[in-house]
């Protein structure tokens, strides 16, 4: 429905989203990682870190070969796994436009704790609808929606700029464009549309991020922030200095009173 672009949201609190910058650049070297060995390779990759909840309920087994790390911890190795470029390039740029503002309200190590969180509450919320399935899980997309919640929890009035059914460039505020994407989650989940993508997934992490920016953001950070309050704070280097006082104000004053 909507491609999101660039906001005009600048950064008041830190100074650039290392994090951010940093869960992009692993998110793309596990995907070059897992395809130099070609489809095979991914396909392995994805029985051992993607999130199968078959046997995480102990409903099923992988054979030995896939087993490298503890079960528990796929409820957060499957979303730095993705199936192809598309796959990736979606996440990537949700996670460019929007994650660095969600960064600048909660700091550094709050975000990557959200980030993580969202992918969780992703995967659980996947194993609670369809506890036998045998299919990984894998994509960054319920940690990306944990990301859109917050966004639009912080920020429902920044305007982005978007390419509406991937043609029309349009420069529209934030909540129109994110409240669409995520009644487009729930409505294809109730319907069961398209069985490769898990909407379970975006909705566990919609919530999840939903909650979380409350507990989580920054003293001081407003929800439903306006536009105005977004600009750069002002540089004192770059203020303007104030008028030089009068030459009565600079006169000394007698010591016997005014003059």
């Amino acid at each position: 429905m909507f491609i999101p672009l660039y906001d005009s949201n600048h950064l008041r609190r830190i100074r650039y989203a290392y994090v951010n910058i940093g869960l992009i650049l692993f998110n793309v070297a596990i995907y070059l990682m897992t395809r130099v060995g070609g489809d095979e390779y991914a396909a392995g990759a994805a029985l051992s870190y993607g999130f199968i909840p078959s046997v995480v309920h102990d409903m099923a087994e992988l054979s030995p070969q896939f087993i490298v790390i503890p079960e528990q911890l796929s409820y957060l190795t499957y979303s730095f796994l993705h199936a192809d470029i598309f796959h990736l390039g979606g996440n990537m740029l949700f996670l460019w436009v929007f994650g660095d503002n969600v960064e600048d309200a909660l700091g550094h190590i709050r975000y990557l704790i959200f980030y993580l969180a969202c992918a969780a509450g992703g995967a659980l919320f996947h194993g609670w609808v369809a506890p036998g399935s045998e299919h990984p899980l894998i994509g960054a997309s319920g940690a990306i929606a944990g990301v859109v919640a917050a966004y639009l929890i912080l920020y429902p009035r920044v305007k982005v700029w978007v390419l509406a059914f991937a043609r029309i460039p349009l420069r529209l505020p934030a909540y129109i464009v994110l409240i669409l994407w995520v009644l487009l989650q729930f409505v294809m989940f109730a319907m069961g549309g398209e069985e490769q993508i898990s909407w379970a997934c975006h909705i566990g992490g919609i919530v999840t991020g939903a909650i979380l920016v409350l507990v989580l953001r920054s003293r001081g950070v407003p929800l439903l922030e306006n536009e105005d309050e977004t600009a750069p704070a002002t540089n004192p280097a770059e203020a303007v200095p104030p008028p030089l006082p009068t030459v009565a104000e600079t006169k000394p004053a007698s010591r016997w009173g005014r003059q």
